[in-house]
């Protein structure tokens, strides 16, 4: 029996729907030439489903709903019951948000929880020229492809005692990291369990950290 090698051209479209949270800067509309950084947060497995409420649980949504303000665009899908992160239907949102709203994509930052901080890392490696550094926490991934984010600017939080994703996950994509020549930053709270993410949206750190990187052009 002769096999043939064939290829197949075909262009394929669909539909994406992606219901999500938004927060605009407070000076948005008092400034109407300035283009925004945005923050793109990505839940964890507990607040998918089809009620935006429950994107507010955690992180920066949270910050948001008690009062807080942030000097960028703060996006957060949810994810629908029993799925899972998918970077194109993510990146389909980031377009939509781009020609929406004043975005700065030069200033465009993925941080997520869990579920959305193995998104995160997932998002970064299928489009690692999309944003100018990523935050993952208590995430996870594909040790094996990092050195396509080499040039990113990366923090990655974890929680030693986390008992849901064993901080095993973020050191074994540190460790490739800096492997391939990555300045990572990494940070362990020697005495959480799997919420490593709540002390770690309440430090305004992290987001001088994110918005003191631009998307570097490609070399």
């Amino acid at each position: 029996m002769k096999q043939t090698q064939k290829t197949l051209r075909r262009r394929v479209t669909t539909t994406v729907t992606s219901r999500y949270l938004l927060s605009l800067p407070a000076d948005y509309n008092k400034q109407p030439k300035k283009k925004w950084p945005l923050v793109l947060f990505l839940h964890g497995a507990g607040e998918r489903g089809d009620n935006l409420e429950l994107v507010k649980v955690h992180g920066p949504p949270k910050l948001i709903e008690q009062g807080q303000q942030f000097p960028f665009i703060v996006v957060a899908p949810q994810c629908p019951a029993d799925a899972w992160w998918q970077p194109e239907k993510l990146a389909a949102l980031l377009d939509d948000v781009e020609r929406r709203y004043r975005v700065d994509k030069r200033r465009i930052y993925v941080t997520g929880i869990s579920m959305g901080g193995f998104g995160t890392w997932l998002l970064a490696l299928s489009c690692p020229r999309r944003f100018a550094a990523i935050a993952p926490i208590c995430g996870g991934g594909h040790w094996w492809a990092v050195p396509g984010i080499k040039h990113l600017p990366v923090w990655v939080f974890h929680g030693k005692k986390d008992s849901v994703v064993p901080c095993a996950r973020s050191e074994e994509m540190v460790a490739a990291l800096r492997k391939c020549g990555s300045k990572v930053k990494f940070t362990v709270y020697p005495k959480a369990d799997h919420d490593s993410w709540t002390v770690t949206y309440e430090n305004p750190e992290l987001y001088r950290w994110l918005l003191s990187h631009r998307k570097q052009p490609a070399s």
